[in-house]
């Protein structure tokens, strides 16, 4: 495996000032850069790579998407565009023999999941999805409180929470960078986007799930889109609802409701146990953006009191949430990489995620329950 060198980046998808990469890649990068360099990026346009790797002072920007996998300089290929193109480019990147850091989901539906995964496996290449709230402070060290017997025996999990943003909600900002949310054929709704990473979460704190019952509703029908003033079709669900069983037996509810919440509380998930229990919250339900909190109580206690994430879980890493977990991810990759390990989220961890919102969807087609196990 790879060692002492640092990894050489090449980004596809980054928009100056507003797109994810730029958000989140860009700063976790440049706070690791004894371990990675950002070598390149490429858009949709050579013009549009050129501005972006102006804007953040990149080496170059290539002419397309092919010239940056076939790159000799390149060690990883990011992938940060929208999920339709994820397939084709995750694809390309493989057979070119580049490691790949993919965001979340990995495809459009379980079997470009499965068929990408199968390919990085049979060549020897490791990819990595970005389900990264399975690295946030909190979710680490909510796990550790389960482990450690805080709640005792789990009994059951409840979380409900919103979608944040233009996910099933009543308008989006504008149409060109939101609209193709709208329709549930290009695989990024609320259901596999939020549900999907707080599924990965919630999947490491409590196990695997074991079957699913589910309605997925389209109470919106529209959309209006604010810069362009049109109403537009909608056929992805604003309203997600889950019950299961975890495959320790433990009952699980979850309702995701579109849009944003009217008060800033956008995510309520309780577990809870035996001997105690424990209230995890933020703004939204899209527990890999946003700061979560942990609240508990336990034997007696009559009151929640908040449970504070030691600082050695935090110590080291940007503060701002969306860098600090995508750099958490990136130092796990290149841990990985150089020792041989699987402890980032890799494409199999995906397909796993994959394999339960396919078995919601089904559960909601069908009417019945579905077996995971």
């Amino acid at each position: 495996m790879m060692s002492g060198h640092s990894f050489k980046i090449g980004i596809v998808g980054l928009q100056p000032g507003r797109s994810w990469a730029a958000r989140a890649h860009i700063p976790a990068l440049r706070a690791l850069s004894k371990t990675f360099e950002i070598v390149g990026v490429a858009n949709s346009s050579k013009a549009s790579g050129e501005a972006a790797a102006a804007a953040y002072g990149l080496p170059r920007a290539y002419a397309d998407v092919a010239e940056l996998i076939a790159a000799p300089e390149v060690d990883i290929v990011t992938v940060t565009v929208k999920v339709p193109p994820h397939f084709e480019i995750v694809k390309a990147a493989i057979e070119a023999g580049k490691h790949v850091y993919c965001e979340w989901p990995l495809g459009n539906g379980l079997a470009e999941a499965e068929e990408i995964a199968a390919l990085a496996r049979a060549r020897g290449i490791l990819g990595i999805v970005g389900t990264q709230a399975r690295v946030a402070p909190e979710i680490e060290y909510l796990k550790h409180l389960i482990a450690d017997g805080f709640v005792g025996e789990v009994l059951s999990t409840t979380l409900v929470a919103r979608g944040g943003g233009a996910l099933g909600a009543a308008t989006i900002p504008d149409k060109k960078t939101y609209g193709y949310l709208l329709d549930r054929a290009n695989g990024a709704t609320l259901l596999t986007i939020p549900v999907g990473h707080t599924l990965a979460a919630l999947r490491d704190v409590l196990g695997e799930v074991a079957e699913v019952s589910a309605i997925l509703a389209t109470r919106r029908p529209t959309t209006l889109a604010v810069d362009t003033g049109e109403t537009l079709p909608t056929s992805s669900p604003d309203q997600v609802l889950v019950s299961g069983i975890l495959e320790r037996g433990v009952p699980v509810s979850i309702h995701y409701r579109g849009g944003t919440p009217r008060d800033g509380d956008g995510l309520f998930w309780e577990i809870h146990g035996t001997e105690g229990d424990i209230r995890v919250s933020g703004s939204s339900g899209h527990t890999q953006m946003v700061q979560l909190s942990l609240m508990g109580g336990r034997g007696e206690e009559k009151t929640f009191r908040p449970l504070e994430v030691p600082a050695s879980y935090r110590a080291g890493w940007p503060e701002d949430v969306e860098p600090g977990n995508v750099a958490r991810l990136y130092t796990r990759m290149a841990s990985d990489l150089r020792h041989g390990t699987r402890n980032a989220p890799s494409f199999e961890d995906a397909v796993a995620v994959h394999r339960v919102i396919a078995a919601i969807e089904r559960a909601a087609e069908s009417g019945s329950r579905i077996a995971l196990t």
